[in-house]
């Protein structure tokens, strides 16, 4: 008689280890994020106990006070609007010059220059390029939503620069040789055969985007100061003063500047692994 040999899984600790301290790195946060937003002022109190317990009512009334205090729907739309256009310039703009350079840095030394450039910008820290804009911005005449959307387009150029030339290793130049015998001249094969294929990346550099421009607080802060224009991170900012911080309202605030972008997220989140790996294949 045979012995039935039972194979057991070897469970890897480590691993098993770091993924729950990962998520209790992210679940605590939002719980008390949460749990926060729904409390009275009167029911937080000193001691651990008082904070980290469930509000005794669960009310709206912190949500009603931080839209008030925010002017939140004209926030809202001035978000909306800097992030959905940065997004669209970015998807289209960047596309084109990583199709540009992408296809022609491998044989052509002078492509291969600029790549370089552009990517090293990645490497600038904003505070030295702060202070110049603010100047240079006030005196084009853009120290405004437009100047902002313009910044952020050149900001995010090099990441997406390399995610875009990355990805078009994945497509093969005969389908772009197959449409040039067909007659169709570059232009049109890059928006009729290229652009539709990088649909996953396009979904990537979206969401990336999205997320750094929707969270951005410093941009915003030195290029719109003055115009009296707030997104939400900066009419977020209410909320701390020299005297103290009313977390009930900031942190309700804090979630419903969330809800946007996890829409956003969730929408595109099929095509964004795709993406990513295929845009670091080499």
């Amino acid at each position: 008689m045979e012995k039935e040999m039972k194979i057991k899984e070897k469970v890897n600790w480590p691993v098993t280890i770091l993924l729950i301290l990962g998520l209790i790195t992210i679940a605590f946060p939002l719980y008390m994020t949460i749990v926060i937003a729904f409390k009275q002022p009167t029911e937080m109190t000193n001691s651990v106990a008082g904070i980290l317990s469930l509000p005794k009512h669960w009310s709206l009334s912190n949500f009603a006070e931080a839209m008030r205090v925010t002017d939140f729907w004209r926030s809202l739309f001035n978000s909306v609007l800097i992030t959905a256009v940065t997004v669209v310039l970015s998807v289209v703009l960047h596309s084109m010059i990583g199709y540009a350079v992408g296809r022609n840095k491998a044989r052509n030394k002078w492509y291969n220059l600029v790549y370089m450039y552009v990517v090293s910008g990645m490497f600038v820290p904003f505070a030295i390029l702060m202070m110049p804009l603010v100047k240079q911005t006030a005196q084009m005449g853009i120290a405004n939503i437009v100047g902002v959307i313009l910044c952020y387009v050149v900001f995010y150029m090099p990441m997406n620069l390399m995610l875009y030339s990355g990805y078009l290793v994945n497509i093969p130049v005969a389908l772009e040789e197959a449409a040039r015998i067909d007659g169709a001249t570059t232009f049109r094969t890059f928006w009729k055969v290229i652009f539709p294929i990088m649909k996953p990346m396009h979904a990537t550099v979206a969401v990336i985007t999205a997320l750094s421009v929707w969270n951005d607080v410093m941009t915003p802060l030195v290029i719109m100061s003055g115009s009296g224009m707030n997104t939400l991170p900066l009419a977020q900012m209410t909320f701390q003063t020299q005297f103290g911080t009313n977390y009930n309202l900031a942190f309700a605030s804090y979630l419903l500047a969330l809800l946007p972008i996890l829409i956003f997220y969730i929408i595109c989140q099929k095509q964004i692994l795709n993406g990513v790996v295929n845009g670091a294949v080499k």
